[in-house]
């Protein structure tokens, strides 16, 4: 037979899934079967995220990997209670924005986006470890061990991630004259080219590495022969990463920061993430009168409350231990009130700053006892810094990207500091009681993902899958809006004479990709998966 899986004629509908025991739902269908496959063997929600997170890194490598950052929150049955996991990693204690200049390894004054000059510490390892240590029921190698068959035994490319793995390939072979990029060739395309869709994919690197990430509790990693292999990598690249920045990196557990919003609590990772834009929005939001799902007038208030948001987390969002400013006082009723009264009948332009694409995944888990994981993972962009340590599979982050080299703005670099940061699991409560978890993947696009998603279930009663197919819009810069092609066209065009300069995107990568959990109140779960992608639920 001869068809292109990407070719898709028609637009298919999707049910939610209902569950009685257990739900993992991923962006790979084999990392939600991974989940299923602990659970199974007597694993949790906690081991089934671990899991699924672990065989993410081998199944779609192209939007996080082995040197990933990682969040979480989740909530514990046994404890009772909403919990936060921040392992994002810091910059390395060798490089400072004065050693970059110095270096000539700046970009016209910015960070670059490729190189080990962005690259941070990445904190992926240490959140499946952590979260395995504190809740888990299985043996991290245990919940390791499907990742380790998909690397060693392989499994099929999906059509998507032919498509973005492809891209990549592209784009660091015309990049690749000087040889920087020769590692990624030899671990991501070392026949020459990116799989195809249907070709089996194998990464036996890999599946050393998660080996010894599972057999040591991650201690590998962060202070054996892993993090000592990419010491050396980084001197002989001229790089900044060192093996001590390795062996100090501890992930935090943190309480996550909440919203009221009609009825509910919206819950996010408290800042050096971007989560709380999300909140400061819907914070703004819940002064306005919301509307009909998909008006113009909904449409409008959402945009100007989410550019409002991004334009006081772009001067003071950065790691909370090199700040005084109090991030609280967004979430106040009388900040919702004041950002509320800004937003009049036209669109304004509320930041000069261009946020920057990038690539991630999110899953979300739940189980029969109870637990809920909201869980985050990447790269940053795509494959990250495209540097890939020989012989380990680990590629490593660009984070380090979006820190400034301007030293009187909030995220500039510093020594051992985290950056700015855009993945972010959410959370739903009401009433001091777990609702579910939900995300939406895909850089600058994941708060505006957040809004639209809360408010497609909460105000407009939407069940989970049509939370997530809802045709979305993303703010892009200045008063630019894309918006999707089963957007409505007449909302667009009054969108259009609010002073919005709508344009309509073929691509739906664009939009975000996001999983949603919803337990209701006899315990059943009720899950959406994302239509946009190779996305999957499995369930019992």
């Amino acid at each position: 037979m001869q068809f292109d899986p990407l070719a898709q004629r028609y637009h298919s509908q999707r049910f939610p899934l209902y569950a009685g025991r257990a739900m993992v739902n991923c962006s790979m269908p084999q990392a939600s079967a991974a989940g299923l496959e602990v659970l199974l063997k007597g694993g949790n929600a906690f081991d089934a995220a671990v899991a699924a997170a672990a065989a993410l890194t081998v199944v779609e490598p192209t939007s996080n990997g082995l040197g990933s950052d990682a969040f979480a929150i989740a909530w514990s049955a046994r404890d009772g209670r909403l919990v936060g996991l921040n392992a994002s990693g810091p910059a390395p204690r060798g490089i400072s924005i004065e050693r970059v200049l110095a270096d000539g390894n700046d970009e016209h004054g910015r960070m670059p986006a490729l190189g080990w000059t962005p690259v941070t510490v990445g904190g992926a390892p240490s959140a499946w470890a952590a979260l395995n240590r504190r809740y888990g029921r299985l043996p991290l190698s245990a919940d390791l061990a499907p990742a380790v068959a998909y690397a060693r035994d392989g499994y099929p490319c999906a059509p998507n991630l032919a498509h973005d793995w492809d891209a990549a390939f592209r784009r660091y072979r015309a990049l690749n004259a000087d040889g920087r990029f020769d590692a990624w060739m030899r671990c991501f395309a070392p026949g020459g080219r990116a799989p195809l869709a249907g070709d089996i994919v194998r990464l036996p690197d890999h599946a050393d590495t998660l080996e010894a990430i599972g057999d040591s509790d991650a201690r590998a990693y962060y202070e054996g022969g892993i993090a000592r292999t990419i010491d050396a990598a980084s001197r002989a690249a001229g790089g900044y990463l060192r093996y001590e920045d390795l062996a100090a990196y501890r992930p935090r557990w943190v309480e996550p920061l909440r919203v009221e919003y009609h009825g509910y609590e919206v819950c996010e990772i408290p800042p050096n993430g971007q989560g709380i834009v999300a909140l400061m929005a819907l914070n703004t939001l819940k002064h306005l009168d919301v509307g009909d799902a998909g008006s113009p007038l909904t449409c409008h208030r959402q945009l100007e409350a989410v550019k409002l948001a991004f334009a006081d987390a772009f001067e003071s969002v950065t790691d909370p231990d090199d700040t005084d400013v109090d991030y609280a006082a967004y979430l106040t009723d009388e900040y919702g009130e004041r950002q509320a009264a800004r937003i009049g009948e036209c669109a304004e332009v509320r930041t000069r700053r261009t946020p920057s694409a990038g690539g991630t995944v999110y899953l979300c888990c739940a189980d029969g006892e109870g637990n809920m994981v909201s869980y985050i993972q990447s790269n940053y962009m795509g494959f990250g810094s495209g540097v890939v340590v020989d012989g380990t599979g680990v590629a490593l982050q660009n984070r380090g990207a979006d820190f400034a080299l301007d030293p009187a703005l909030a995220n500039a670099l510093k020594p051992g500091k985290r950056s700015y940061h855009t993945i972010i699991p959410g959370f739903l409560m009401k009433d001091g009681r777990p609702v579910g978890p939900f995300g939406v993947m895909g850089g600058y696009m994941q708060p505006q993902g957040h809004v639209q998603v809360v408010m497609n279930a909460v105000d407009f009663h939407m069940d989970p899958q049509q939370a997530l197919d809802a045709p979305r819009w993303r703010w892009d810069r200045l008063n630019d809006v894309a918006v999707e092609t089963r957007f409505d066209a007449q909302t667009a065009r009054a969108l259009g004479r609010m002073g919005h300069r709508v344009a309509v995107s073929l691509e739906t990568g664009g939009f975000g990709r996001g999983q949603m959990i919803v337990r209701l109140d006899n315990g059943v779960l009720v899950g959406g998966t994302e239509s946009r992608t190779d996305s999957n639920i499995a369930c019992l």
